[in-house]
């Protein structure tokens, strides 16, 4: 059955990618139709570009797919809360649903930016949630 947590776990996949290539693990993917038109994760590193979240990454796939700006009938799922920075092109695309597995208490746009996100967006929290923090915790945990 395609719902959200079928697309979440779709996200976890590709924040696994990111964790075996030693990047944030955070994945995204963005689905218009019932049909995944982005897959993403952190190229922060390889790009060595703070802006190469897995959101930003997926937005402008999603857009070239699209052949537009703006995704007004597709849904992002990533796997953890996205911080101001991709909240804003979160904005711009006018995104009709963001659902999120892991809420970011440091840097996630509801801490400095609770109102960023377009009007329309609906936003759906707490997806496996504990899926996607362990991943989180497990990389940071080898990193110290």
């Amino acid at each position: 059955m395609l719902n959200d947590e079928y697309y979440m776990r779709q996200a976890l996949k590709e924040a696994q990618l990111a964790f075996d290539k030693n990047e944030v693990p955070i994945g995204a993917v963005i689905v218009c139709q019932n049909r995944i038109i982005a897959r993403a994760h952190n190229l922060t590193e390889a790009l060595n570009d703070v802006t190469a979240h897995a959101e930003m990454q997926a937005i402008t796939a999603a857009a070239n797919v699209l052949g537009g700006k703006y995704l007004t009938e597709c849904s992002l799922y990533v796997t953890l809360e996205p911080c101001p920075m991709c909240a804003g092109g979160l904005l711009w695309s006018q995104i009709t649903k963001i659902v999120y597995g892991a809420k970011d208490d440091k840097k996630g746009y509801s801490k400095f930016s609770p109102t960023i996100l377009h009007p329309k967006t609906t936003i759906v929290s707490g997806v496996l949630e504990n899926e996607c923090s362990s991943l989180l915790k497990e990389f940071f945990k080898q990193k110290r």
